[in-house]
């Protein structure tokens, strides 16, 4: 390779690099596997090597992957972390952990002694305590900066919000990982699956994805759990790695002991004198690891005499006296008896290989996705071929190789599809997508029941019913597009299957309360291709009315926030199609809030007040207020009644703010900014009092002593 080629690579190793670190921290959707982003990785660092003059401190390389977004996107404040929060060093070879022990041993002529450790696949944590009480708890951010989440840590019954017994260093940190169980895992994905919202892909992003939530009390349902394995400060009261876990443990931090595997106590971590010791316990728990209650993706060996650590010191991104051996994904061998393919909402087509049923990571596996055309040519993938199939904590498993060496003669290529297998209209594919698409919307059945079930999930219109809910309706024709909802009757859904007189009057009840539904949401419910959940807030918040975003100028879209030339092609598209507009003339006549404007009020099932009838207000009208603490009710419900009513709310208290309604286990800086701003300190009960008042509360009760 020479210097221009290595250049070139660079660059665009560093460009992948971020963009899949960026849907790994911040968006907890990766779209490859750990062990691909490792070499990734790695071929950067050997060109890096090789060719020092391109090595550059924004490199992927010299820094640590980034979970960071800007203070006020985030919802959350954002402090220094005391002692850089780097990550380790990994590999996937004995080779590789041998040379990390010939390195210290060549440095370091003291004796010292290893620690062996589980490597948790969850989301990094840093606590600190002062005096016993936990007053912050950072994520990792970019390494130096990091998110308080103290409100949402605080949930996880493990982490004590005041250290027990005595000893402990007046101000300390400890590390570790928030993970979620797979038993809550399961339990999460059934919920959302109901409720037709995306599954998470596994545990761990499901657990990254829950601690940045701004809601505490729906925080508090997930059943995150937390296992800390690293002590930093000054004055510690011993100097063995180990021994600071034993001395954590002791004040009832949650450190990892022993754990029943088989129905034999099984320790999670050894001291050890050799890195051959260290390996036999990593290669024990290479099959163990699947009898845990949650993930873990490798071992962690540091050295455990913090004076070598110290003396080792650090690189840039990673200590230099720990490491991480990482387990490869689990994998089978099996074969493909036929292909079928799945039209989404969208019109995407997905191809879905039927397999050989094999057993992978304690799961019976009959299915598993080629995503697209391009990759089944990239693997060479073939009717009857012996395929590997890998299943790294994923839900749907992938096939990452096929053995021609064991393929049939007769094999033949997988024809891709030309026709849509829903309804045989011929299939389109745009030059800058992967997938080919049915364009064929309006007559297309996955396509019309996806938009119906999107219209009515719980983040867009929140009407009562799933798929087979949808599937009656539709197959009946009482509902082939998402305005037909409002149309239906109650004799008519008499006649469907499992529905009685209740089942009748509760769907009715929530297809009259979405007419409610703000405009941001109903913005999202119409599902205008790549146009989510925050896009759809932006441009409700930029644009007034549907009316005003078909009739604004391109350049006018591309002002509002993540709208560029894709998505105004797409909303061009969206209007001017006959039976869009159809849809948007019949949702007007239904009611629904196709303008931002105060609508009326939503009757939640734990609204503020007794009343589902209250009339419109303005009693709000021109007043901030931001949320903090938990509450008898969901924070989303007194946010949007503070809506209904004309108030705004804020994530943050500022100067312009008037009101900060304040529950329980509230944020200590949105008080202390509170404070600060001299802003008027109100509960959930006076937030009723002054919602249902015509002039502003004159002397609302401060909460003191917080």
């Amino acid at each position: 390779m020479t210097f221009l080629q290595a250049q070139s690579r660079v660059t665009h190793l560093r460009d992948v690099i971020e963009a899949h670190n960026k849907k790994y921290y911040v968006d907890n959707a990766p779209l490859i596997s750990d062990f691909e982003f490792d070499l990734l990785m790695s071929e950067l660092e050997s060109i890096e090597k090789k060719y020092p003059k391109l090595v550059a401190p924004d490199s992927p390389t010299q820094r640590v992957g980034s979970d960071s977004v800007p203070e006020k996107e985030s919802g959350f404040l954002q402090y220094p972390h005391q002692y850089p929060m780097l990550s380790l060093s990994n590999t996937y070879s004995e080779s590789d952990l041998l040379e990390f022990d010939l390195r210290i041993r060549k440095s370091i002529e003291v004796p010292f002694s290893y620690v062996c450790e589980l490597k948790f696949d969850g989301t990094a944590i840093c606590l600190t305590y002062q005096k016993g009480k936990l007053v912050r708890a950072l994520t990792r951010g970019d390494g130096a900066v990091g998110d308080d989440v103290l409100q949402n840590v605080l949930t996880i019954t493990e982490v004590p919000a005041q250290l027990k017994g005595s000893g402990f260093p007046e101000l300390f940190e400890i590390r570790g990982e928030i993970l979620l169980p797979f038993v809550a895992f399961t339990r999460i994905n059934e919920k959302r699956q109901k409720e037709n919202e995306p599954l998470f892909a596994n545990p761990r992003n499901a657990a990254a994805g829950t601690l940045k939530m701004l809601n505490s009390e729906e925080v508090a349902k997930r059943g995150l759990c937390c296992y800390l394995y690293h002590l930093l400060g000054d004055a510690l009261p011993v100097y063995l790695h180990s021994g600071l876990l034993e001395k954590a443990a002791s004040w009832g931090l949650p450190v990892l002991g022993a754990l029943p595997i088989d129905n034999v106590l099984e320790e999670t971590s050894i001291c050890c004198d050799t890195i051959q010791e260290a390996l036999h316990f990593i290669h024990q728990w290479g099959e163990k690891r699947f009898s845990l209650p949650f993930a873990i993706d490798g071992m962690v060996v540091k050295v455990n005499e913090l004076s070598v650590q110290q003396a080792l010191g650090m690189t840039a991104k990673s200590p230099r006296w720990a490491t991480a051996y990482k387990y490869k994904a689990e994998q089978a061998q099996t074969r493909i008896l036929s292909v079928d393919y799945q039209v989404g909402r969208t019109g995407s087509i997905t191809p879905v290989a039927n397999l050989e049923p094999v057993l992978l990571s304690g799961t019976v596996v009959k299915r598993a996705s080629l995503h697209n055309a391009d990759q089944i040519s990239l693997l060479d993938i073939r009717i009857h071929d012996t395929v590997v199939v890998e299943k790294g904590g994923e839900i749907i498993p992938k096939i990452i190789a096929s053995l021609p060496e064991l393929r049939l003669a007769d094999s033949l290529p997988i024809p891709f599809i030309t026709r849509c297998p829903q309804c045989d209209t011929p299939l389109i594919k745009e030059e800058q997508e992967v997938k080919s698409f049915c364009p064929n919307i309006w007559e297309c059945p996955p396509q019309i029941k996806g938009r119906i079930l999107h219209f009515m999930s719980r983040k867009a219109m929140n009407i009562l019913g799933g798929e087979a809910l949808v599937e009656q309706l539709y197959n009946k024709k009482m509902v082939t597009k998402v305005s037909d909802l409002y149309r239906i009757t109650k004799e008519q859904l008499l006649t469907l299957d499992n529905f009685g007189e209740k089942s009748a009057e509760n769907l009715l009840e929530s297809i009259l309360a979405s007419k409610s539904v703000p405009f941001s949401r109903v913005l999202f419910a119409l599902g205008i291709r790549h146009i989510g959940e925050t896009t759809a807030k932006s441009l409700s918040s930029d644009f007034a009315s549907l009316d005003a975003i078909e009739q604004a100028s391109g350049e006018m879209l591309q002002s509002s926030r993540d709208v560029g030339e894709v998505l105004v092609q797409s909303i061009r598209s969206f209007f001017a199609h006959p039976q869009n507009q159809i849809t948007i003339r019949a949702l007007k006549e239904a009611g629904i809030q196709l303008e931002s404007k105060t609508p009326q009020l939503i009757p939640f099932p734990h609204p503020l007040t007794d009343s589902n009838t209250l009339s419109p207000s303005l009693t709000l009208a021109g007043l901030q207020f931001v949320i903090t603490g938990i509450f008898t009710i969901s924070r989303e419900d007194i946010k949007t009644t503070i809506e209904q009513h004309g108030g705004k709310v804020q994530s943050q208290p500022s100067a312009q703010t008037d009101y900060l309604v304040c529950g329980t286990n509230p944020g200590p800086s949105k008080v202390t900014k509170a404070s600060k701003f001299n802003i008027k300190i109100i509960s959930q009960d006076e937030l009723t009092s002054l919602t249902n008042k015509t002039n502003e509360l004159s002397n609302p009760k401060v909460i003191k002593n917080i």
